[in-house]
């Protein structure tokens, strides 16, 4: 196999990971803050449904990420498709490792999409196309709210209003609650593996695009792409997962199982619909924006808005930090393989 190749499956993997590592918390954050299940339990649900997820929905939004964002048609140098694909790579790998060190719940989507924009800019070759990145972004801007509103709506109307109202004790609630949040928490793991692995192996499947038929004797296996990078995320949920739970789960608002179901349900929904689309949404925004919505039904005294605003700043600088290393890794490794 070409050493460049192996490359960048290795920095590929290296993504997954810290996708692992900070997007998975989005899918059993609620649970573990809950207690419905324990972060063993979380993995195992995550190691089950992630490559299910991204096998059957997977497929469209890799080929948004790796072909959708940045026009590689008219690129004649290969070596400029390798530069991008590493430099997409590595910069949304960098982002993330430091925002899990710090905690912090970032976008992983976003990292990706701005590593794209980053080579897109840069590589004189490649052409951006902003009518599809029009879309993503509408979809990022959209996600949260609809997500924010319809948990809003199943904790308000399903269980304070309709459960409540017949006077179902809510301590009995709750534990009936606990077991269907387990359900809810597979839902949104294969949601997520639906969606978020694609930033994991899109700009690989981008190289690949170009370079799989010399190097491979065959067109890239998407599917075969899809497995790779979901084992790479469920190792690092399994290493590094804790810290980023720990936010979501714990210290946005207080999490009951009621909650969390009605949070887990709607965040995995509009996921969902999304990746059916070929949409790369940010997880992060929309399972964060259904928490919010939650916590919403309680009264703003129910959110930790110091621990909000500090997560919204941190997707605010997402795109624009990892487009810029983008660009500075992308003019390195050019200089290298020149």
């Amino acid at each position: 196999m070409d050493p460049v190749v192996i490359a960048v499956f290795l920095v590929g993997i290296y993504m997954a990971w810290n996708m692992g590592a900070n997007d998975v918390a989005n899918s059993v954050s609620t649970s573990v803050g809950s207690r419905a299940i324990t972060l063993k339990g979380a993995i195992i649900i995550v190691s089950l449904l992630i490559p299910i997820g991204a096998i059957f929905f997977g497929k469209g939004v890799t080929k948004t990420i790796g072909k959708g964002i940045v026009r590689i048609d008219n690129v004649s140098d290969p070596n400029v498709i390798v530069a991008g694909a590493l430099a997409a790579l590595i910069s949304a790998g960098l982002w993330l490792t430091f925002a899990t060190w710090r905690g912090l719940p970032v976008s992983t989507t976003h990292s990706a999409v701005g590593g794209m924009l980053g080579f897109g800019l840069i590589s004189g070759g490649g052409e951006i196309q902003w009518g599809i990145m029009k879309k993503i972004v509408m979809s990022w801007v959209l996600s949260p709210l609809v997500g924010a509103f319809t948990a809003y709506m199943i904790y308000t109307l399903l269980i304070k209003r309709y459960l409540l109202a017949r006077k179902v004790k809510l301590k009995r609630m709750e534990k009936v609650f606990g077991y269907l949040q387990i359900a809810s928490a597979m839902y949104v793991a294969f949601a997520f593996g639906s969606n978020d692995v694609a930033n994991a192996v899109g700009p690989i499947y981008m190289l690949l695009s170009v370079k799989g038929p010399q190097a491979m004797g065959a067109e890239p296996d998407v599917s075969m792409l899809l497995v790779i990078g979901a084992g790479g995320i469920v190792l690092g949920a399994a290493t590094w997962g804790y810290r980023v739970i720990d936010t979501v789960g714990k210290r946005v608002t207080e999490i009951t199982p009621t909650r969390g179901f009605s949070a887990e349900f709607a965040g995995a929904s509009v996921i969902l619909a999304n990746s059916y689309l070929g949409l790369p949404i940010s997880t992060t925004h929309t399972v964060v924006g259904s928490i919010i919505g939650v916590g919403m039904a309680r009264g703003i005294k129910a959110l930790n808005l110091a621990i909000i605003y500090r997560i919204i700043g941190s997707w605010l600088l997402t795109v624009p930090i990892a487009a810029g290393i983008s660009i500075v890794a992308y003019k390195i490794i050019s200089a290298v393989i020149a």
